[in-house]
């Protein structure tokens, strides 16, 4: 929609609790490599003497390679991708001015995101998620975790990889055709009835694929179980 390149996108990431952590580990494994994460007292860098810990160490050599210091607002500039789960109105308009052309923002802090989808617009972003329902695009765990564990336990995979999160990831993006994709339609509601059943499938096919599954089973029939489970409607 943006035509962007992985390899070639900023993103910049502001929360540094286990969301946002786990959130750079899936979009390194992407092969996202120009990624800066702040934490509450700014940018997160190899070295940085103050508010680290072993996990923020160990993020802070995958991120920030050219060790920026400073707040959100001093590194937000010409970034592609702004993803936050902190606080509300982290962001303001005029940093997403800052932000490259075609932006795209997932404020994702509850109650109130970081920015509002009016705002982040106003201010020329091209795509922007939330946590809120009243929201276009909202961005709701459920959309994820009932069909990993599924997928995981109906191949009683020994634990959950990289792989099975990726085919996640791709099982939510893909029920969505290029022909329905639009700025305020990027990623699949909490209520569609696919979504457990597809995410399902494709995670125990990764699990399979990868080794990590103890039984051999067939992927349709995960799905169609999952979708018996469900009280969701087609």
């Amino acid at each position: 929609m943006v035509d962007k390149d992985l390899a070639d996108i900023k993103v910049v990431l502001n929360g540094a609790g286990a969301a946002g952590i786990a959130i750079v580990k899936l979009l390194y494994s992407y092969g996202v490599r120009h990624m800066i994460m702040c934490d509450s007292k700014g940018a997160i860098y190899e070295g940085r003497p103050y508010g680290m810990n072993e996990t923020k160490d160990t993020v802070a050599k995958w991120t920030n390679k050219d060790k920026i210091e400073g707040k959100l607002v001093d590194v937000i500039e010409d970034a592609d991708v702004f993803i936050g789960v902190s606080v509300a109105d982290a962001l303001s308009e005029e940093m997403v001015q800052s932000m490259n052309d075609d932006a795209i923002i997932f404020a994702m802090a509850n109650p109130n995101p970081e920015i509002t989808p009016d705002k982040a617009k106003h201010a020329g972003a091209k795509v922007i998620g939330t946590g809120r329902s009243d929201f276009p695009n909202q961005i709701n765990n459920v959309l994820a975790f009932p069909g990993i564990f599924r997928g995981a336990l109906d191949v009683r995979a020994t634990h959950i990889n990289e792989e099975m999160k990726r085919a996640a990831v791709e099982a939510i993006a893909n029920l969505i055709t290029d022909e329905e994709r639009n700025p305020d339609y990027v990623i699949p509601g909490p209520f569609d009835y696919r979504v457990a059943p597809s995410v399902a499938r494709e995670v125990a096919r990764a699990a399979m694929e990868s080794g990590v599954a103890r039984i051999e089973v067939d992927p349709d029939d995960v799905y169609e179980k999952t979708l018996s489970l469900t009280d969701l409607k087609k």
